[in-house]
């Protein structure tokens, strides 16, 4: 059997790929399993970031409590070595080339310094880039743990410690752009006077415009810390002598001093008038046989008065109570208030003191502790210490201003005291309800107390006696029957009183020497300032 012979290709018998074409397909197959791959992993990222913000939104809005612990940054320098979970505010952050970032975090007056740092497997570049573009005042969720510093951290109240960072959250973040920063607006005005580095001031008018950033600094927030210490001891020590405490109603019917310094409000198809003062009440109270009363509430002077210490809002702390003997019982009892103030900011809030301190560096305020008590003196001798210092007595019928931080620098270089009591004020100078002097009637049963030369109470012993009462409303131009319900009770037999008005404001800031009594205000209001 013979051989076919072999037949040639056709022409058209079809091709294989080209080795040029077998490559670009190589990289064609390449390229679709990375961009899969990619895709795949940024799939499993949006997953893992879903599943985290929905489980971050459940507990911001409160669908859900895991009850984790959560710690006070005041608490960290006895958590060495522990992992702890805290919310706080970005005061600060600085980044140190792309693998670390140090914030400094805050919670109302402490703050700590914190790292993040890029560590494999726990934190990545990504997170420290993400850190480090975290606007400062920022709500953030810290979790980390707990470690000793090198060296004391100078920017942090709680210096031995810092935390390294493992986890972080923004709970809350900005939605404008920060008026001034928080570092500027704690800095003293010493430090920027005196500092080679230009920094920026922030002016009181600013601060008072942006008051909400403003109150997040640590200063203020020992401020109002020892504001509500201040009405806590007030509380706590009249409590303990028998008082209760009324709350009075701040409506009016009529000017309870004089018409220019009342605000009058409509009321319905009348007029009504703001409560200059509880005084009133108080009284009223004393005539119900409460025997002792105190009330903290707001006090309206319509006052024209831009002063440091001038508002036309402000919150007063004030007392009534019968008196046995002498209008001095009542006087004693104050003293006896003030001095437990004293010693209990001292002794409870020196850590809240030293914080305001830093910006507000000031003498420690003084007052005599040892057996002859108080200084008290007579409003003529008062005038006596003035006139030997070289003021005219014939400008002293009254104590103005200047002449009050005077006879205040008088009796500090003299007695090396900040409080003192002036007793025995000239009638004239005083409301009708109060009661004369029983041997000499231009004098009056009254009395000032002082702080660092400025007034911070006023009181007296006050006018029970209905038919003296009346004829004193009519001396001093306020019309008896405007104020039937106030004189009915005591025609109903009162006993004799007196008591005093503090403005808790004023305290506040003489205490620590603010000098502005804006700074001791929530929300200041005088006669140029009804926002916020």
């Amino acid at each position: 059997m013979s051989e076919q012979p072999s037949q040639p290709p056709a022409d058209d018998a079809p091709k294989g790929p080209s080795k040029s074409e077998l490559k670009k397909q190589a990289k064609a197959a390449e390229k679709e399993k990375k961009a899969a791959e990619k895709a795949a992993k940024q799939a499993e990222q949006a997953q893992q970031q879903a599943a985290a913000e929905v489980d971050f939104a459940t507990e911001i809005t409160s669908q859900s409590r895991p009850r984790q612990e959560r710690v006070q940054i005041s608490s960290l320098s006895n958590r060495y070595d522990q992992t702890v979970l805290f919310r706080a505010r970005i005061q600060t952050s600085r980044a140190q080339g792309n693998k670390m970032v140090f914030l400094n975090l805050r919670q109302r007056i402490d703050s700590v310094q914190a790292l993040v740092i890029v560590t494999p497997e726990k934190v990545s570049k990504q997170m420290v880039k993400w850190t480090a573009g975290l606007a400062d005042e920022s709500i953030v969720l810290i979790e980390g743990v707990v470690k000793k510093a090198p060296e004391p951290i100078k920017s942090a109240t709680v210096s031995d410690v810092e935390i390294h960072v493992s986890k972080i959250h923004l709970v809350v973040g900005l939605f404008t752009r920060l008026p001034f920063t928080l570092d500027d607006a704690s800095r003293a005005d010493s430090e920027i006077e005196t500092s080679e580095t230009q920094y920026n001031r922030v002016l009181l008018e600013t601060r008072l415009n942006n008051r909400i950033l403003d109150l997040r600094t640590q200063t203020n927030q020992a401020v109002f810390k020892l504001q509500a210490a201040i009405g806590d001891l007030f509380r706590d020590f009249l409590s303990a002598k028998g008082f209760i405490e009324i709350h009075s109603p701040k409506l009016q019917g009529a000017a309870t001093e004089s018409g220019a310094s009342v605000f009058k409000v409509s009321y319905f198809k009348g007029s009504a008038f703001l409560a200059q003062s509880p005084q009133l009440a108080k009284q009223m109270a004393i005539a119900a046989d409460f025997e002792r009363v105190y009330e903290i509430g707001p006090v309206f002077r319509a006052e024209d008065s831009n002063t440091h210490r001038h508002m036309t809002e402000f919150m007063g702390l004030d007392l009534e109570m019968t008196i046995e003997e002498h209008y001095h019982e009542v006087m004693e009892l104050l003293d006896g208030l003030f001095l437990n103030i004293f010693k209990g900011l001292r002794e409870n809030y020196s850590k809240e003191i030293e914080a305001v301190r830093k910006q507000f560096p000031a003498d420690e305020f003084k007052w005599r502790e040892g057996p002859e008590g108080t200084l008290k003196f007579t409003f003529k001798e008062a005038i006596d210490l003035l006139v030997e210092d070289g003021v005219s007595r014939e400008e002293l019928d009254d104590i103005n201003t200047e002449n009050e931080k005077r006879l205040g620098r008088i009796v500090k270089a003299k007695y090396d005291t900040d409080y003192y009591i002036i007793d025995k004020f000239p009638m004239a100078l005083r409301p009708f309800y109060t009661m004369p002097d029983a041997e000499d009637p231009t004098l009056s049963n009254s009395y000032d107390f002082f702080m660092r030369g400025e007034e911070i109470l006023s009181g007296a012993q006050r006018i029970h006696e209905p038919n003296l009462l009346a004829e004193k409303m009519r001396s001093k131009g306020v019309d008896p029957d405007s104020m039937r319900g106030y004189l009915d009770g005591f025609r109903l037999g009162c006993p004799p009183h007196g008591g005093g008005g503090i403005g808790l404001e004023r305290v506040l800031m003489l205490f620590l020497k603010l000098n502005n009594i804006r700074r001791a205000s929530l929300f200041p209001r005088d006669p140029k300032r009804l926002e916020p």
